[in-house]
């Protein structure tokens, strides 16, 4: 549908069309498929390390690098598309191939093979975030955005969620393969759905006096840097996932190693841990977007310092989870570090699609998961893989990657730090970016 029929207010603050909701569902449930899809190496990964024989540095290769290298590549160029071509038509497509590809990872007889099928994941789902992001904008006035952001963001806690759960059931009664079919398979159905149902919204029609031309990557990229709240929260959310990618990758492991679990009890763990996920991680992801938007009414620095006092809890429970002498005592301490992680999500994406003008949206997005992937995605994973392999010879493999996890609170002090610069840079940012706004 072009964009001039599809059904929108340029009154930012009148109540959000209920059909914005719909849209934010879909979105959200596509979301979710994102995450089953990027998370089952995770589930599955001690299967594949016994049947392909491969060290701890190699499957951190294959959980992150070798997924997020092109993902955060084809990012940039997708969004400059999203910012001047109909985005449902583009999230459509890349949904259907990340889909694709994840099944064909069932298929891989070797690392190669995988880390090939892995790429093309990688490269379907750089379509999904950056423009999904620009569409909920454009049905969300920016009083709602971190609330709305916040629920689509869900779709990371859930995801992981159903991949642990699912993921667990079919690992443990039909083998590793046929867990990257069965997720792979029903994203092509949701893909169909999306594009029957969605319709294209009109660019900035929550913000009055928004720009419509698009910007090149030169532009664009200079707008962002010249920001002083948006670099803060660039290395703020850099390292909050950097510290989130390297557990949620490595968490499987860690309990099957640690506490001795046998193949044929996997879902001890992740039954338990997919719970967690999805109620835990979920709460925190809700309650960063439901009060910065709160508190945020009087203080716009809440929408950074929220996330960092989350972060800041993560440190303590987390140290407190790896080093917990039962597996029990340890999914304890999973929880308040699920709640705490999750905060940053809602509010930091609200940030940016507040912060960057309307004709340029997806590409801010596009942008700060470009620098926030490569690093964070791509590299957590291999961190934690290779510090585990170097730790393994001194201490073994279990307390190798006790030590390799723990590192991970280097990160998330990172972030504390720069959440809390960033709060207090962005009242002035704020006002800066929605002058004359609605």
């Amino acid at each position: 549908m072009n964009e001039a029929q599809a059904p929108a207010t340029n009154a930012a603050h009148q109540k959000t069309d209920p059909y914005a909701w719909y849209v934010l569902t879909i979105l959200t449930i596509v979301y979710t498929f994102n995450f089953v899809d990027r998370q089952i190496i995770a589930i599955v990964s001690p299967a594949i390390k016994e049947e392909l024989g491969l060290s701890d540095s190699m499957l951190g290769l294959l959980k992150g690098l070798a997924f997020a290298v092109l993902y955060t590549m084809v990012g940039i160029p997708i969004a400059w598309l999203a910012d001047r071509k109909n985005r449902v038509n583009i999230v459509t497509i890349s949904l259907a191939v990340w889909s694709a590809f994840t099944a064909l990872s069932g298929l891989a007889a070797n690392a190669a093979q995988l880390a090939l099928a892995r790429v093309g994941v990688g490269i379907g789902e750089a379509g999904g975030s950056p423009p999904s992001h620009s569409i909920i904008s454009d049905y969300f006035p920016k009083e709602r955005r971190s609330t709305a952001l916040a629920l689509y963001s869900l779709g990371i806690p859930f995801g992981q969620m159903l991949a642990f759960l699912g993921g667990g059931w079919v690992l443990q009664h039909l083998g590793w393969r046929n867990a990257f079919l069965i997720v792979g398979i029903p994203g092509i159905v949701l893909a169909i759905l999306l594009k029957l149902t969605v319709k294209e919204p009109i660019r900035g029609a929550k913000d009055a006096g928004a720009p419509s031309a698009p910007v090149s990557f030169r532009e664009g990229a200079k707008a962002l840097l010249s920001i002083p709240s948006f670099w803060g929260l660039l290395i703020a959310a850099t390292a909050a996932s950097f510290t989130g990618y390297g557990v949620a990758m490595w968490a499987v492991d860690f309990y099957k190693r640690t506490y001795a679990i046998p193949a044929e009890a996997i879902q001890t763990i992740t039954i338990p841990l997919g719970i967690l996920n999805g109620v835990a991680y979920g709460i925190g992801t809700y309650l960063g977007g439901m009060l910065t938007d709160h508190f945020g009414k009087k203080n716009k620095g809440a929408y950074a310092l929220i996330p960092g006092l989350g972060m800041l809890l993560t440190i303590p429970v987390g140290v407190l989870q790896l080093w917990s002498p039962t597996s029990t005592m340890a999914l304890f301490w999973t929880a308040p570090f699920l709640v705490g992680l999750g905060l940053y999500l809602g509010p930091t994406w609200a940030l940016v699609q507040t912060l960057a003008p309307a004709n340029m949206r997806a590409f801010a997005v596009a942008f700060m998961f470009f620098i926030l992937n490569i690093i964070a995605l791509g590299f957590a994973p291999l961190w934690v893989g290779g510090l585990s392999d170097l730790f393994a010879q001194s201490y073994g493999e279990v307390t190798g990657l006790r030590l390799a996890l723990t590192t991970l609170v280097l990160s998330s002090s990172i972030a504390v730090i720069a959440f809390f610069w960033t709060a207090k840079k962005l009242p002035a940012d704020w006002a800066r970016a929605t002058a004359g706004a609605g």
